[in-house]
């Protein structure tokens, strides 16, 4: 690695956090805004009770993305994100191409998991408050 850049790998996780962040508030707000539609959806993808675990998706998405978007609780909530990313790859997501089917999902897996080992980076809440769990 070149030594010139480690000065600004702190950046290069808060454009990671911000990116992975702004995809899950944009995939949780259309679920928390109509939870009963939701409900079906999650009911139709063989995920009974459907309104219990849409309304767990929902508010992690929407309320973990905020998170970590804002760098606060980083490392657990990318733990839950990469649990959910890999049960929706290998139940809604099973079978379906790698391009406009599982790309996007393989990349938000990658970066939960890089989220998790990591942290949030310098410029984050749990930083400021001290909160690393492990690194």
């Amino acid at each position: 690695m070149v030594p010139l850049f480690l000065v600004f790998g702190d950046f290069g996780l808060l454009a990671l956090r911000l990116a992975v962040g702004a995809i899950l508030i944009g995939h949780g707000w259309p679920k928390i805004k109509n939870l009963r539609a939701n409900a079906v959806g999650f009911e139709g993808m063989g995920f009974k009770p459907g309104f219990v675990w849409g309304t767990i998706v929902a508010l992690l998405e929407f309320v973990g993305g905020i998170a970590i978007f804002a760098g606060f609780l980083v490392q657990p909530l990318a733990v839950l994100f990469a649990i959910q990313f890999v049960v929706i790859l290998l139940t809604v997501k099973r079978g379906k191409p790698l391009i406009h089917g599982t790309d996007l999902d393989i990349l938000i897996l990658a970066a939960a998991l890089a989220l998790a080992t990591v942290g949030g980076g310098a410029p984050s809440v749990d930083a400021f408050l001290g909160f690393v769990l492990w690194r």
